[in-house]
């Protein structure tokens, strides 16, 4: 039982702090960019907005962080991007498709390999997790299908096959009447 209060007062306490995190970003956020920066710069902080104005762009008075923040992402950061995509747009899309399945499952083995080398996890486990972990890894890469369909795909069946595991596993052990035996004298 206090075990339970314990779990459940961090639980609250986690979500506490998310929560307060969330709104000061947002608050964060709302504030106005030029007197934020100016004293940013009169306190001689070391942390100062500069960063976020995007080249050869006005910012006002009444422009928040946000705004400006949003600005600067918008712009095309990369001369590469659009030379890629210009490439890309000339493969046919079936061949697209396998260039992007031959992309994950590359990452995937690299991770596969870096699991099975370096820790004592099992084959099964290994795989899992470096589905997963070549996924993340995918979803981060330039890939040569523009849109984020590829990527959700890629995310959704390493996250799919864990849960499906996870419930696999979990009925079996309610299954085997052995471990509900012992289960149950734990308590």
């Amino acid at each position: 039982m206090k075990k339970t209060v314990a779990q459940i007062i961090l639980l609250l306490l986690l979500l506490a702090f998310c929560v307060m995190a969330v709104v000061l970003v947002r608050h964060v956020l709302q504030l106005p960019f030029g007197p934020t920066n100016d004293n940013l710069h009169k306190k001689g902080s070391a942390f100062t907005l500069d960063r976020l104005i995007p080249a050869g762009t006005y910012i006002n008075s009444n422009m928040t962080i946000q705004d400006v923040i949003t600005i600067r992402f918008q712009q095309e950061t990369s001369l590469l991007r659009p030379a890629f995509q210009a490439i890309a747009d000339l493969i046919p899309f079936r061949y697209r498709l396998l260039l992007d399945l031959v992309q994950f499952f590359f990452w995937t083995f690299l991770w596969m390999t870096f699991l099975r080398v370096f820790t004592f996890m099992g084959y099964g486990r290994a795989l899992r997790t470096s589905l997963l972990t070549g996924g993340i890894m995918y979803y981060f890469m330039p890939d040569l299908s523009p849109g984020k369909m590829d990527d959700a795909v890629f995310l959704s069946i390493p996250i799919l096959i864990i849960l499906i595991r996870g419930y696999w596993m979990r009925s079996k052990a309610g299954n085997n009447p052995r471990r509900r035996k012992s289960a149950g004298q734990a308590w």
